[in-house]
């Protein structure tokens, strides 16, 4: 949390795409000073949030952002959200519409145990991927490797890139030493 947290402006009016129980949102108003609105659809976090003071809104990703004007946030977040949404581009695009900055993570399939389960012939079932095959909430898996693709493709800038693995930072070969990709973006110039 606190790595990501660096990446968020003190102060910054941000945006949290998929918040959960809206504990990272809570923290960034705590230790950072930031303002800003939380975006859920079930209904247990939804109420999370409203018992911790996150302002959070009830809606469904899928169904775009269009209550929100152009460049209306400092940061907008999409934390181990991506990977279960069926629209990936379209919410990384609204993502650069409605933020200065966006900033995405999710769970890196490149990673070496990942990479070794699959050689075996099994879905890697780790701590950030903890489901079965069968059963798991993620619709994609991706890697470091393919956001940096696809980011260039739909003309966003990637400002900064890093994994994290154990809760540290990997600048050096991410797509195959962390866990997690995180990726700061903005719209690229027009």
């Amino acid at each position: 949390m606190a790595l990501i947290a660096e990446l968020v402006p003190k102060g910054s009016r941000v945006l949290d795409l998929g918040c959960g129980d809206g504990e990272f949102l809570a923290f960034l108003r705590d230790q950072r000073q930031c303002t800003g609105y939380g975006i859920e659809i079930a209904d247990a976090n939804v109420l999370a949030c409203t018992q911790r003071g996150v302002n959070v809104i009830q809606l469904n990703l899928e169904e775009g952002l269009a209550l929100f004007e152009d460049q209306s946030f400092d940061v907008v977040l999409q934390l181990d959200t991506l990977q279960h949404l069926r629209n990936t581009e379209k919410m990384l695009r609204e993502t650069a519409r409605v933020g200065r900055t966006g900033i995405v993570s999710f769970p890196n399939f490149a990673h070496w145990p990942n990479r070794l389960h699959v050689i075996k012939g099994r879905m890697p079932i780790t701590k950030v991927l903890p489901y079965q095959w069968y059963d798991t909430p993620n619709i994609r898996v991706a890697t470091f490797a393919d956001f940096e693709v696809l980011a260039r493709r739909d003309g966003l800038r990637i400002l900064d890139a890093f994994g994290i693995e154990s809760g540290s930072p990997v600048r050096r070969w991410p797509n195959l030493r962390a866990s997690v990709a995180v990726f700061r973006f903005e719209r690229g110039a027009a």
